[in-house]
């Protein structure tokens, strides 16, 4: 074969093979994003999206907790956002931001009547005056109790309150807004990967979407980890409450959240719930474990929209971290972006004052005290001690010490910290990096868990990077 022939039909495969390359990372790839001028002191990125005009963000908060965890959204969550709204339990200010009361939406005999409107009725006679001092619930670093856990709080019992009548609210503020999205307090909200998924959908279709959770049998999409309403959808809401309120009341009265009151407005009005797990999630990245698995999908490949149980302090990390990975790429943001370059640098072989909630297997001088295994038997003297108990454990992962107890984990997590405690925590280095490249090992050519997205199951091209 000439010399030239042969140059030819190399160059020709190398650009047909970027071609077929392209097609399958545009989907990837995030919209452009614009930058202020460079006079402007806040330098921040933010997407460029005639979407971004047509989306209504709702932020639902508490007169308990607004002024402890609201602020910092103003700084990042919503930056970008052109509209959004913040409804709570008491008209106020925050930060030159207001602050809708939404319960005025529900009948006047229920708030006067329910023991649940108690920190209400107080609330209106004498605002936040007299109220405890507001405390973050959640930790330095991930969740410390989780909010299903808190049922005995004023505050949550009067939140599943606020579900129906901010959908009203909601409706009436912005009535021709595509898409409606809920978020609550400590939920951090990623802006840019949002509009390229709702960018999928046909927003003329009423459409209810977010991560999904079942209470008897009624199906909701979780409010911690935010959800979707189109604007059809929302009608269909508005329009069957307005029918059924006292109905809709009693069924609230009845449950102890109110997604789920919502979610059973949705079914009764025939709008199923499209379920957006992995890319909405009940959880931070400190206590999510990057291997788990629902509904047949992986989390680890695929874009991150939401995450739940965040701190202030997380929120402003995150937002950092989003910032500077759009600055530096431009492809889109993954979960196995934030565990490999948030997650994993902060983890080592030993760290103090911390938690990485290993809560498989415990070691105490009590229960173990027997054992045939000398691991086993000593793991409770001392951190090293417990550190060679999971060494040998060829599953073990991560570990934790306290004072006479040892707990183990074939999980990685990464918890949260432990401010002047005296536990402590490490992880098997080797092991996390060989779970990590495991994961990867998963990856296909998907995006998003859309209904417009066309995936041809015999194409073997994987979208791995280097880990």
């Amino acid at each position: 074969m000439p010399l030239r022939v042969f140059l030819c039909r190399v160059i020709f495969c190398a650009i047909f093979s970027v071609s077929v390359i392209n097609i399958f990372t545009k989907a990837s790839s995030p919209r452009r994003h614009s930058k202020p001028s460079e006079t402007d002191p806040e330098n921040f990125i933010c997407p460029r999206s005639d979407l971004a005009e047509d989306v209504l963000v709702i932020l639902r908060t508490g007169a308990t907790e607004s002024r402890e965890k609201v602020p910092v959204h103003f700084r990042t969550t919503l930056r970008c956002v052109p509209h959004f709204v913040v409804f709570s339990d008491l008209d106020e200010v925050i930060e030159g931001v207001e602050v809708h009361d939404v319960l005025d939406g529900v009948s006047e005999a229920t708030k006067k009547e329910h023991e649940d409107f108690k920190l209400y009725r107080h609330l209106q006679e004498h605002g936040s005056r007299g109220l405890p001092d507001q405390k973050i619930v959640t930790a330095l670093s991930g969740s410390s109790k989780g909010d299903y856990l808190q049922t005995d709080k004023d505050g949550w019992k009067l939140d599943k309150w606020k579900f129906l009548p901010m959908v009203d609210k909601a409706y009436r503020k912005k009535p021709d807004a595509k898409w409606f999205v809920f978020i609550e307090a400590d939920t951090y909200l990623g802006w840019n990967n949002l509009l390229d998924y709702l960018g999928k959908f046909d927003d003329s279709k009423p459409y209810y979407i977010g991560k999904h959770l079942y209470i008897n049998d009624v199906e909701f999409g979780y409010g911690g980890a935010g959800f979707v309403l189109s604007n059809s959808a929302m009608r269909k809401v508005a329009e069957q409450r307005s029918m059924h309120i006292s109905e809709y009341e009693d069924f609230t009265k009845s449950n102890w959240v109110g997604d789920c009151a919502l979610g059973k407005v949705l079914a009764d009005v025939k709008v199923p719930l499209h379920r957006a797990f992995p890319h909405f999630q009940g959880d931070s990245p400190a206590s999510l474990d990057p291997a788990i698995t629902k509904i047949d999908r992986d989390l680890w490949c695929y874009p991150t929209i939401t995450y739940h149980h965040v701190s202030p302090k997380e929120i402003e990390e995150l937002w950092t971290f989003e910032q500077d990975w759009y600055e530096r790429h431009d492809i889109t943001l993954r979960h196995r972006d934030v565990f490999m370059e948030l997650v994993r640098s902060k983890v080592s072989s030993a760290v103090l004052a911390w938690d990485n909630m290993s809560l498989d297997k415990e070691y105490n001088a009590y229960d173990r005290s027997t054992s045939v295994d000398t691991h086993e038997r000593n793991a409770w003297k001392s951190f090293e001690h417990c550190r060679a108990l999971c060494n040998d454990q060829k599953d073990c992962i991560q570990f934790s010490f306290d004072v006479g107890s040892c707990s183990t984990s074939t999980k990685f997590t990464l918890g949260y910290a432990k401010p002047s405690e005296r536990i402590r925590s490490g992880w098997m280095l080797d092991r996390v990096d060989d779970l990590f490249r495991s994961l990867e090992d998963r990856c296909g050519i998907r995006d998003w868990f859309a209904p417009n997205e066309e995936v041809n199951s015999e194409l073997k091209m994987r979208r791995k990077r280097k880990v």
